[in-house]
């Protein structure tokens, strides 16, 4: 009997779960996933938390609920692959071997990579939303912050779902706006890029957002250290920013079981070929989602649009075909803009944002690049589609893994340098 092992529980590793057990013979492959975790989290809903959108209980249910049939999970903390023995040894002391291995481990952030940001101040006032607890602990700090500096900040990249601090910072527009203090309220948004939005098409063509609801913008901050006694943040060329509540987003890092398996980037990001989905430690590990290095945005679309290219790879790859160069980067990504409208950005490795109509060429009915209240509406419909479909490997209707160009508009795109940032 053959082993395919997956690692990690979360969203990647549920769908390849999903995808490949109906596909393998059960009589040939033991299908195992191995996850430390007892919950599952649904991670954009942490955007919403915060504002009290959604109640924990919308974000959070259990791994196991969505195992299928006939794949076993063990619940135990991994402390490392070796690729030349085919074997994950794990933290309480026993070894899995695998036949096929898929990495997806996901990224986690590290408060601890920036100097002082865990520091007196942490859980006080200085909060992250990227995880299930910062998110429930910057919700109770909001409902009683009488106001003052509000500064939302990124470390560096990548980070998962790029465009989640620039939402933080328009749904607080609209949250402290509805609670008729936002006139007490300074908003700036600080990031180590040179626009606000990571795309330049995008910055260029929604950068007013910012402006109209009196946003300012710190671009090109690299941050050294966060200085919790004076409340500001500081970068490398001496820099500062003021604050009373810093919402940041650490530094995101792979996870450590990879910097102890010795194959990861610095950062612990698994090397990964961007097309096939291979791994460039061996050629039966196979990487997806946030675990890679690959040059697309972490975000859940794309480990939906990796997870059915990589299925049919997996497939191939057993029985001994040629891999097939499929994934292009493709994201599409809902951007909350407040005040109960939203974006829809779509793109890929080669193709900037841009605007059009989604999913149907020329019909929509979503636009790209466009704020409408359908697209917020799209956003939210999302968390539904999220458990009763993504996890469960099921297609989502009209919505291809590689990018259709269709019905899109490319001469915004051309009047930008697009750079590699």
């Amino acid at each position: 009997m053959r082993r395919l092992v997956i690692l990690g529980a979360g969203t990647a590793g549920t769908m390849m779960a999903n995808h490949l057990r109906p596909k393998l013979s059960s009589d040939e492959w033991n299908v195992i996933v191995v996850d430390q975790e007892k919950s599952h989290y649904y991670q954009p809903g942490y955007l919403f938390l915060p504002f009290d959108i959604y109640k924990p209980k919308h974000v959070k249910k259990p791994i196991k609920k969505f195992i299928p049939k006939g794949v076993e999970l063990v619940q135990q903390a991994i402390d490392r692959i070796d690729p030349e023995s085919d074997t994950v040894q794990l933290q309480n002391g026993e070894t899995l071997a695998y036949d096929v291995l898929i990495i997806a481990t996901g990224s986690k952030i590290a408060p601890h990579e920036t100097e002082g940001m865990l520091g007196p101040g942490w859980r006080r006032d200085v909060f992250d939303f990227y995880t299930f607890d910062g998110a429930k602990a910057l919700r109770d700090k909001l409902r009683e912050w009488s106001g003052g500096r509000l500064v939302v900040h990124i470390s560096e990249m990548p980070i998962k779902c790029p465009v989640a601090p620039l939402e933080f910072a328009f749904l607080a527009d609209s949250y402290f706006q509805e609670k008729g203090m936002r006139d007490t309220v300074d908003l700036t948004f600080v990031t180590p890029l040179s626009g606000a939005f990571t795309k330049p098409t995008a910055t260029k063509a929604l950068g007013h957002l910012l402006e109209d609801k009196q946003i300012d913008v710190v671009t090109d901050f690299a941050i050294e250290k966060v200085d919790n006694e004076n409340k500001k943040i500081i970068d490398y060329g001496g820099k500062e920013v003021a604050y009373d509540l810093l919402v940041t987003v650490p530094t995101n890092m792979g996870d450590e079981a990879i910097a102890r398996s010795g194959f990861g980037d610095d950062l612990n990001f698994v090397p990964t070929n961007n097309a096939t989905l291979q791994t460039t430690v061996k050629e039966n590990i196979f990487a997806i989602g946030d675990a890679t290095n690959v040059p697309a945005s972490k975000a859940g679309s794309v480990a939906h649009f990796e997870s059915e290219i990589l299925t049919d790879n997996i497939l191939r790859f057993i029985e001994g075909e040629p891999l097939k160069e499929e994934f292009d980067g493709h994201a599409n990504c809902f951007v909350e803009t407040g005040n109960g409208k939203a974006l829809l950005i779509d793109f890929n490795y080669t193709h900037e944002p841009v605007e059009g109509t989604f999913p149907f060429p020329g019909v929509g009915p979503l636009r790209l690049l466009k704020e409408s209240r359908m697209n917020h509406y799209g956003k939210l419909a999302f968390r539904w589609i999220y458990w009763n479909m993504l996890l469960k490997g099921r297609p989502i209707p009209f919505v291809s893994a590689t990018m259709d160009t269709r019905g899109k508009n490319y001469d915004i795109a051309e009047k930008v340098e697009v750079t590699d940032e």
